[in-house]
């Protein structure tokens, strides 16, 4: 079972780097295997709290070689909840790869622990019969300080529902829980491990450069 770590984090660097460059990415240095995947960018600009800038990934197993490279551009550039992230950005982006494992089906709504867990709901509305569904990352909840009614009714309104949230609409879900490794990574410290490891210094605009 493979673990979020340091290499998947540059390569979601790369990845993005390399697009912005119209060039091929490093190849990663990570085994591929199996797994859902998350990957989300967030920007922490004069040391304040990090802001969301994207944050996409997909909930069914891929290969973690093919997921963080196609996941890395998508959230980053096309997640329709923000503006495309640009080049200019990257020295305050934050990167974090999230590997999902553990998926159990749980008894009820609440039958899952906050900081532990991730959660995907599925339900259909009362009236309409539309189905909808949502997930929220084990660490969301924790980070948010939610309850886990107040995560679920989140949830809820994040799957699309504007209708009121009732003890009948919660009873309506089903729930799936499952847990996560997860890696950050500021682009300060991908600059100083493309250094230590490949002697150069990613540039935006133009190819790598040779330390000097």
């Amino acid at each position: 079972m493979a673990s979020a770590n340091k290499e998947m984090a540059v390569y979601c660097f790369d990845t993005l780097v390399s697009h912005y460059n119209n060039e091929e990415a490093p190849p990663p240095a990570f085994d591929d295997a199996n797994h859902p995947l998350f990957v989300t960018w967030k920007k922490i600009v004069n040391g304040g709290e990090p802001r969301l800038r994207g944050c996409i990934g997909t909930l069914e197993a891929r290969r973690l070689i093919s997921g963080f490279k196609d996941y890395a551009l998508t959230s980053a550039l096309r997640d329709r909840r923000f503006p495309p992230i640009q080049p200019k950005e990257l020295p305050f982006l934050q990167c974090t790869v999230s590997v999902l494992t553990d998926y159990e089906d749980a008894e009820d709504y609440l039958d899952w622990e906050v900081g532990k867990h991730g959660i995907i709901i599925e339900f259909t509305e009362p009236v309409t019969n539309i189905k909808r569904n949502a997930t929220y990352l084990p660490e969301v909840p924790a980070h948010e300080g939610w309850t886990k009614i107040e995560a679920i009714d989140s949830l809820v309104r994040k799957a699309g529902y504007n209708g009121e949230i009732t003890e009948a609409v919660r009873r309506r879900i089903q729930l799936t829980r499952y847990q996560s490794t997860l890696f950050s990574m500021h682009y300060s410290e991908y600059l100083s491990y493309v250094k230590a490891t490949r002697g150069l210094v990613p540039a935006i605009n133009g190819t790598s450069k040779p330390l000097s």
